[in-house]
């Protein structure tokens, strides 16, 4: 590891740096739509709800029914989701979003490592009983 003036001292810490300062990059968004990622711990399960989006000119993401761009603070009223994944592990959720017959519910890969990841958090929330908040 090599330290700068504005890195931390510590692996923990550097790596926490990085994580935060990644996080800070454009990303697009998935014309594919966006999940929510839940705990269902009586079920011992992840629950991934799919919400279908499309991506104007602008790149601002709408409701496909309504056309309303769809605000990060919520305020769109309640949506159903298009479809709803479960299952006991990130391994089997990704298993359902990725493999078969398709249509694929994710069409960009950085969509993908970012819902790896989550998946990888929440399924360890489910192990150890605590609280998931999603990136």
């Amino acid at each position: 590891m090599v330290k700068t003036p504005e890195s931390p001292a510590s692996l923990a810490a550097a790596i926490d740096y990085l994580d935060d300062r990644l996080s800070q990059r454009f990303i697009a968004l998935d014309p594919s739509g966006y999940f929510l990622i839940k705990l269902d711990a009586d079920a011992g399960e992840l629950v991934l709800e799919h919400y279908g989006n499309t991506i104007d000119e602008k790149g601002l993401a709408r409701d496909s029914e309504t056309g309303e761009v769809l605000s990060c603070k919520g305020g769109n009223g309640p949506r159903r989701p298009s479809a709803i994944y479960r299952g006991s592990c990130a391994k089997q959720v990704g298993i359902q979003l990725t493999e078969g017959d398709g249509p694929y519910p994710v069409s960009r890969l950085d969509h993908a490592l970012y819902l790896g990841r989550e998946l990888q958090k929440a399924e360890q929330c489910l192990r150890d009983g605590s609280n998931y908040v999603q990136d």
